[in-house]
């Protein structure tokens, strides 16, 4: 029997499906794979890359954190924010990420503990975003592109 899968955001359903043959997600310990007739289960997400498997494909998309529940072949994950990977804006993602980074190090040159934290969170969670991106694009569509001096 495949999973029935669920996955929402404060906002909006981003997405369900009934014949889903496993689920990949960034739980608490660690990576968790969830199959037909997994145990009951019940963890928080880390920002990262859920991973949904159906009939031979697969399809990836960033989550920035939540709670993921497994019952009787289902699977809901509420998630703080959830974005398949055509929606994801590359751009400001790395832009984000960069902020994020010197946000990270002016916290740490300050001894700002819980910033620093906050910091590796949004860093964590703004590459999980452009991975997932790149990898809906595929490798000839996110190469840097050379510098002034050309490659």
């Amino acid at each position: 029997m495949p999973l029935r899968v669920q996955i929402v955001t404060a906002e909006r359903e981003v997405f369900a499906e009934e014949a889903v043959d496993m689920v990949v997600a960034p739980g608490a310990e660690g990576v968790v794979g969830i199959l037909p007739r997994h145990a009951p289960l019940l963890t928080t997400l880390q920002p990262g890359i859920i991973r949904i498997k159906r009939g031979g494909g697969e399809e990836a998309m960033a989550v920035g954190g939540g709670f993921l529940q497994v019952a009787r072949d289902q699977v809901l994950i509420l998630a703080d924010t959830a974005e398949r990977a055509d929606e994801v804006d590359e751009a400001r993602a790395e832009e984000a990420r960069r902020r994020a980074r010197e946000t990270l190090a002016q916290s740490i040159t300050a001894g700002q503990r819980l910033s620093a934290e906050s910091a590796r969170f949004a860093i964590r969670r703004e590459t999980a975003r452009i991975q997932v991106a790149r990898r809906h694009r595929g490798p000839e569509r996110h190469r840097p592109s050379p510098g002034p001096s050309g490659p």
